[in-house]
This record gives structure tokens, sequence and C-alpha cells, in this order.
């Protein structure tokens, strides 16, 4: 099984960016895939979850805001984040079971 997220970087407050989480290993869509961040000084906290089945379940902090999906074709995991605050700030991983990528680092911030 390996991750590897991608799309972070500096964005200012309300903006967005897509995060990537490219699969190889095991097939997606026939998952249960998450996205989880950790911020600065902070643990590990989760975001967002989809089932094998599309079915998506949202922490509060950020539904109505974030979009987690799947492209079953490149195998690959993505995470919509819109009207993004500074409180969004955190390393972002994608995960499956007991495994995670490395993350990518998103800073909201003027």
């Amino acid at each position: 099984v390996q991750l590897v997220e991608s799309g972070g970087g500096l964005v200012q407050p309300g903006g967005s960016l897509r995060l990537s989480c490219a699969a190889s290993g095991f097939t997606v869509s026939e998952s249960v895939m998450r996205w989880s961040r950790q911020a600065p000084g902070k643990i590990l906290e989760w975001v967002a979850t989809i089932s094998a089945i599309g079915t998506t379940i949202y922490a509060g902090s950020v539904k109505g805001r974030f979009t987690i999906s799947r492209d079953d074709a490149k195998n690959t995991l993505y995470l919509q984040m819109n009207s993004l605050k500074p409180e969004d700030t955190a390393v972002y991983f994608c995960g499956q079971g007991t495994s995670r990528g490395q993350g990518t680092r998103v800073t909201v911030s003027s």
C-alpha cells in the first residue's frame, strides 16, 4: 500500500485548494478512505471519510466547506477545500486502514 498526497500550499483566508492522494497497491473504490490533519502542536484530527459505496461523512469543523471524492479510473482520492480559514492550517494526510501517506502542508494566511 502506498499513498502520496499533493496539492498543499499557501492560500489566503476564503480561498480554495484541492488535495490529491494517489494510491497504489490496492483499489480506492473498494476501500474506506479518509483524510485527517494535524495542526502545529495538536493531535491528529479526522476530517472526512468516503466509503466503498460512496457514502461521505465529515467532521463538524469542515462540513459544508470540504468535499471528499475519488476518481476510480485514476485510483486517486481528493479533498476539495473551500472557504478556507486560518484554523484549517495543518498537514493533511490521506489514509486507508492502518496506512497513511507522508502528508501535504496547507497554510491559510493573509
